[in-house]
């Protein structure tokens, strides 16, 4: 049992240190060309999603999202990802592409969730933001390469939810099965920000300065977390609303 005790008061010592107000503040480890790169990636981030926003916005009015826009979506990204990177300004306005098919694909649930209540999506959305933006800070003050090893784990998880969907749509699922994808997803999700954040600023210490494909891993990674927080938010907003309805009866 004292084993045990020690072992996690060195733990949590190590934690206080790592976490400290002065690692908050050092970003001495990512050399100054990198976090160039860094601000080009969150630059077009926050453009892609602005695009996302407008192909949410398109669907409203016209009714778009469905198949066509998700292949639309697929085929940008396909397309974007043989464009040579001296093509840059094709190689963005195919992001920007992307991103618009991405936000009408998700129309429908967004437009679901507005004639329920809108202030849910606000709320999906700022929760989202500060989850992304907080995990993405913790990866960006934590030591070069620690998080690298989250990469199996989380390949393993996504196939995990790979194969339940595919079963769940041949053999039917319950709703049992569909929390535990939502949940599983999120948290999956959250684990491909850090993954992901340490991985971009791994490869362009190594020279790999590709901010375009860089952005598009983030936006996959923020519209994965934000789905399903709007999932999750619509879900228990329902549940209260129907609880509130038995009261009344």
């Amino acid at each position: 049992m004292e084993s045990f005790t020690s072992f996690f008061n060195s733990q949590s010592a190590s934690s206080r240190n790592r976490w400290s107000y002065d690692s908050l503040k050092n970003f001495r480890q990512i050399s100054p060309f990198v976090q160039t790169h860094l601000k080009k990636v969150y630059l077009s981030l926050c453009c892609a999603l602005i695009a996302s926003a407008a192909g949410a916005y398109l669907h409203i009015l016209w009714n778009i999202g469905g198949l066509l826009t998700t292949l639309g979506c697929v085929g940008s990204i396909v397309w974007l990802m043989a464009t040579p990177l001296y093509e840059e300004q094709k190689r963005i306005a195919l992001l920007m592409a992307a991103a618009l098919f991405k936000g009408a694909s998700i129309g429908p649930l967004i437009e679901l969730v507005i004639d329920f209540d809108p202030s849910i999506v606000l709320g999906a959305f700022v929760g989202c933001a500060v989850a992304f933006g907080c995990f993405s800070a913790a990866a960006m003050v934590a030591r070069r390469r620690e998080y690298l090893y989250l990469g199996g784990l989380l390949s393993s998880g996504l196939s995990i939810l790979f194969w339940l969907h595919f079963a769940s749509s041949i053999f039917g699922g319950s709703m049992a099965l569909f929390k535990f994808e939502v949940y599983f997803g999120l948290l999956v999700f959250v684990g491909y920000i850090i993954f992901d954040t340490q991985d971009i600023i791994e490869k362009a210490h190594l020279g790999d300065l590709d901010y375009v494909k860089h952005a598009l891993t983030l936006f996959t990674d923020f519209i994965a977390v934000f789905v399903r927080i709007l999932i999750i938010m619509l879900k228990n907003a329902s549940e209260k609303e129907e609880k509130k309805k038995k009261r009344r009866n």
